[in-house]
């Protein structure tokens, strides 16, 4: 995959790698808003900051590796 990746132009390398930062963010903006909304509704008890915050990056972790594992074609 590395030589694959290697022997496209820099022009198309940015601009893949551009629309994988934007839909890795919009994932985790996505997983943000889910976690927030079952905390204010009493689904998830609000324990602080560090807790909600390790919650939210194992959550992104499962859910990331589904919604960014390559999908075979370009």
């Amino acid at each position: 995959m590395i030589a694959d990746w290697n022997r496209l132009p820099d022009e198309l390398q940015i601009a893949l790698s551009r629309e994988a930062l934007h839909r890795a963010a919009v994932s985790l903006a996505a997983q943000a808003e889910v976690l927030a909304e079952e905390i204010e509704c009493g689904g998830l008890v609000d324990r602080g900051g560090p807790d909600a915050l390790r919650l939210f990056a194992a959550v992104v972790r499962v859910e990331g590796q589904e919604e960014l594992a390559p999908a075979g074609h370009g």
